[in-house]
């Protein structure tokens, strides 16, 4: 399970990367990747230790860095997204080709990937090719089992990441995490706050002030149970953590990281919790299923014919209002067919088998131990004279894999921000420099009517950056004057990063003659006085000038992209007519103007209702098994069998693995002829002993009427 919900966090990333990429890393972006790869003429071999990244095989394949980037893409995305559904394809390889797709996306992802999340997704990647079942190198029907020794990692990172978020807080000596009063402030100066932070903002002082002291218990004292061999203290250290996640996501839209968080948190559980969830999950999934079906057909009815009801004059008026056309009719029946062959339940392996050999087990233990003393040297950042103990060849390992993200440092929220008010650059621009129009944002707060938004599970990788860029100058992130230079070019990519519909952005028809940005402080409006909430979200007051008025050619923006680099020296690689880039393109251009959270979430839907399809599936096959089963040798698990326990575990839920599981589809059938066979025969049998008790029967009755005859004659 740990596994199966790791392979959304992956295509989340990918998908949503894929949909902001040409603004961001494009040949027209704000950070073009080429930049990233310097082809001086060193061998492949040196380049790819240089720099891991797949992107050096792009000239190579006749792509450009951009078509290749967005293949890398589009690939890790149907991978995970079939791995979710697939079982079979959750597979150690499997997971090490997208911990090296995402890992070549973050060597030239520069500041708009350089996020804590992104290098725990790196870490729990690499962590899943330790633990996932190494199948394809022997069929899909071996592999190997789940040990405790690697999984205990997944563990350890969860530890690391949740005891390290409280410790930091109270080692950086912020007076608000030391006073109690930091989450007086967090709602409204965070990123990007959703509608339910306005509301926990307005609630009393002494309520955030025991939050703050619930998030430190659950985030320093909590984390020691994750290690604790004692069942009970594991689950209530993973509902904790469950709950402080929960409320996060409720209150802040911090994309993937909490949903990542919450996959590690299943480490904590054992099968048997899980399975009683997956039993009551699909009963009331299947329950709301119905509800939802019916929903729709009442809805689709009164939408369809436009029903009106007039409770005045108590008449109902219709038309027709939607023309259902054929061809729509067989897309619906199409994708339905589609739906039912991909939830055709296939034969796969069980969770657990032993392990492959000693030797195996001794590369991945030795791979565990590794893995956990490395990770010592980031956990022990957070106190120096713990991290200067640090054995040097420990030390040393940490150096030479520090370039591939194996292990990271953690601290969230380490002080408090805006505690004088919410840093927020407004950009405006002018074609006249007399008029000014301000560039709205889709995530971000800058429209004080605007309600927040709700974004999880994407990251828009722009207004976050332009959330940091307001902590400081312009000159602390260059990338802003490259955003500056675009949008006067009036690049189409870097637009769509501020409005994905283009139409919505003010100067869509033609780039502005003159930009310019000031930097304002806002809050969060108050409930009135009379207990009524007011029309507008957010108050703002003017600060200062973050950037001065430019223009293109102007002399200011001239030298601060030549002094930031960000002036193009070559021009970017032909994009070749080849079938692969024809492909990547038209993809491209299905996606381009649709919102990115609309995206993730239709995948999302699509590959849960998949997966909410097989389980049902399955649990209508194990109810509805032949007859005939109950008559076969019952040799497959006996209680002294290594795997009869756990045969027993899975049938007692309802959702184990087939009982037929480790027998091959010819030997099935051969036993269900002999059973058909056996009854027959003994039908036949039966049959037989009928027929002759029938004939004993007339003899008798024969007899008998002859003595009656003669005694009769007498």
């Amino acid at each position: 399970n740990h596994l199966k919900n790791y392979k959304p966090q992956i295509s989340h990333f990918l998908v949503g990367f894929f949909v902001c990429f040409p603004g961001l890393y494009g040949n027209d972006g704000l950070l073009p990747a080429r930049w990233q790869l310097r082809y001086s003429g060193k061998a492949l071999w040196e380049q790819l230790l240089s720099s891991p990244t797949l992107l050096w095989l792009a000239p190579r394949l006749g792509l450009d860095t951009q078509t290749a980037m967005e293949l890398l893409c589009l690939l890790g995305a149907a991978l995970s997204l079939a791995a979710t559904v697939l079982e079979s394809l959750r597979d150690s390889l499997v997971f090490l080709f997208l911990w090296i797709i995402y890992l070549s996306m973050y060597q030239v992802g520069q500041v708009f990937l350089y996020f804590q999340w992104d290098s725990l997704l790196l870490e729990t990647g690499f962590l899943c090719v330790l633990i996932a079942p190494v199948t394809s190198l022997r069929g899909w029907r071996a592999g190997r089992e789940h040990d405790s020794v690697t999984f205990w990692l997944v563990r350890w990172l969860l530890f690391r990441l949740m005891f390290a978020s409280g410790v930091v807080k109270l080692t950086s000596r912020c007076p608000t995490w030391w006073g109690l009063t930091a989450l007086t402030y967090h709602y409204e100066t965070q990123c990007i706050p959703t509608p339910l932070a306005w509301f926990a903002h307005q609630l009393p002082v002494w309520w955030h002030k025991l939050s703050v002291v619930a998030t430190f218990a659950i985030e320093i004292a909590a984390p020691f149970l994750f290690l604790s061999p004692l069942r009970r203290l594991r689950l209530g250290a993973f509902y904790m953590q469950v709950l402080l996640q929960v409320l996060i996501i409720l209150s802040g839209n911090y994309n993937f990281f909490n949903l990542l968080t919450l996959t590690m948190c299943l480490s904590l559980l054992d099968d048997e919790h899980i399975y009683f969830w997956l039993r009551s999950s699909l009963w009331w999934a299947g329950f709301v299923v119905e509800i939802a079906v019916w929903a729709l057909i009442g809805f689709g009815t009164v939408t369809w014919f436009d029903l009106q009801i007039n409770w005045d004059e108590g008449t109902v008026s219709s038309r027709t209002g939607v023309c259902v056309r054929l061809w729509d009719t067989a897309v619906c029946v199409y994708l339905h067919v589609c739906l039912c062959v991909f939830c055709r339940c296939a034969c796969v392996e069980g969770f657990f088998k032993r392990f492959l050999g000693t030797v195996q087990w001794t590369v991945f233990g030795a791979a565990a131990i590794s893995m956990f003393a490395i990770s010592l040297v980031p956990f022990t950042f957070i106190e120096y004279d713990s991290n200067a103990s640090v054995w040097p060849g420990v030390r040393q390992g940490y150096d030479a894999v520090s370039r591939y993200q194996l292990v990271n440092s953690y601290g969230l929220f380490r002080r408090m921000t805006g505690v004088g008010g919410r840093p927020e650059v407004v950009i405006e621009g002018s074609m006249d420099k007399v008029t000014w129009t301000e560039i709205e944002f889709m995530y971000k707060p800058g429209n004080l009517s605007a309600p927040p938004s709700v974004i999880t599970p994407h990251q828009p990788r722009l207004d976050w950056q332009m959330w940091f860029a307001a902590l400081g100058t312009h000159a602390h992130s260059p990338w802003f004057t490259s955003l500056m230079y675009r949008l006067l070019q009036g690049k189409t990519d870097v637009i769509e990063l501020i409005q994905s519909d283009v139409s919505q952005y003010p100067f869509h028809q033609q780039p502005p003659m003159y930009l310019r940005a000031h930097r304002y402080k806002y809050w969060f409006t108050k409930t009135l006085a009379d207990g009524s909430y007011p029309q507008r979200w957010w108050r703002r007051v003017y600060i200062e000038e973050f950037y001065p008025t430019v223009y293109l050619g102007d002399t200011f923006l001239e030298s601060m992209l030549s002094q930031h680099g960000l002036k193009d020296k070559s021009l970017p690689r032909h994009v070749s007519e080849a079938a692969v880039p024809q492909v990547v393109k038209w993809v491209r251009s299905q996606v381009r103007g649709v919102s990115a959270p609309l995206l993730l979430w239709s995948l999302l839907f699509c590959s849960v209702t998949l997966c909410l399809l097989r389980g049902l599936q399955l649990e209508i096959t194990l109810k509805t098994k032949p007859t005939a089963a109950k008559a076969e040798p019952k040799h497959t698990a006996t209680p002294h069998h290594p795997d009869a326990k756990e045969a027993n575990s899975n049938d007692k839920y309802g959702l184990g693995q087939r009982q037929e599981e480790g027998r091959e589809e010819e030997e099935e059938e051969q036993q269900e002829e002999e059973v058909d066979a056996q009854e027959d025969e003994r039908r036949g049998e039966d049959e037989e002993s009928e027929r002759e008790e029938n004939d004993v029967r007339d003899e008798v009755e024969e007899e008998e009427d002859g003595e009656e005859e003669e005694g009769s004659v007498d």
